[in-house]
């Protein structure tokens, strides 16, 4: 058993769970580069003129965040719109990330709850839980706020919006995450953190980036939480 994960989960009383990575792959079936396209084509129907580096973007959230930082409310609303419709589209071949579900089970089994904090919007998320029977599971889903791409994460709110509701301060929390924003909010929220490096590259990123603990796979936690409720 992973001792660094054990002692961290002696010190929480919650876990928060990033969506796309920890839970699922979204885009596994519906590719983010060819939705990241979508979202750009709905600027060219607008009559936006889009510079090169925005029309090759791969990720769709990346096109959101540009488009909000135009302070065009309108048309970042015309792309939110498309993207919340796109995702749910793509939860629907979405792939199971290995362990992820042990993850949730386990963790409800050992009396933590159970929130999902993501920048893919609520709708989408809850629509892949009620699919995979995970819903019963997950309360609350933090997801992206309308149209605000600027409070997506980094941006601690999501995340302590998610501790509260849970009933714990963020630093009796534990964020779930495979990507340096995760861990960025993280911090920034007073939260704990693992860095799920679901490529190796991600490794050494998460550690300096000050995760608590980094695992390569979702197993090492559901390993640890099993122990903890058997214990």
């Amino acid at each position: 058993m992973n001792a660094d994960l054990g002692r961290l989960f002696d010190e929480v009383g919650a876990v928060l769970l990033d969506f796309d990575g920890p839970v699922c792959s979204v885009f596994a079936g519906y590719p983010a580069p060819r939705v990241a396209a979508e979202l750009v084509e709905v600027l060219h129907r607008r009559g936006i003129e889009v510079p090169p580096d925005l029309a090759s973007e791969p990720d769709p959230l990346e096109v959101l965040r540009r488009i909000g930082a135009t302070g065009d409310q309108k048309v970042t609303q015309a792309v939110e719109d498309a993207l919340c419709a796109a995702e749910r589209q793509a939860v629907e071949t979405a792939e199971p990330t290995p362990y992820g579900r042990e993850v949730v089970v386990a963790a409800r089994q050992a009396g933590l709850p159970v929130a999902v904090v993501s920048n893919n919007s609520a709708g989408a998320v809850s629509a892949y839980l009620a699919a995979h029977r995970l819903a019963v599971h997950v309360s609350p889903i933090v997801g992206r706020a309308y149209a605000a791409p600027e409070r997506m994460k980094p941006n601690p709110e999501p995340i302590r919006q998610a501790a509260h509701a849970v009933g714990g301060a963020p630093a009796r929390c534990v964020l779930i995450g495979d990507s340096l924003s995760d861990i960025d909010g993280a911090r920034a929220a007073g939260a704990r953190v693992i860095g799920y490096a679901n490529r190796p590259a991600k490794v050494e990123k998460f550690q300096e980036a000050g995760a608590d603990v980094v695992v390569t796979s979702m197993r090492e936690i559901a390993d640890v939480l099993v122990a903890r409720m058997n214990s």
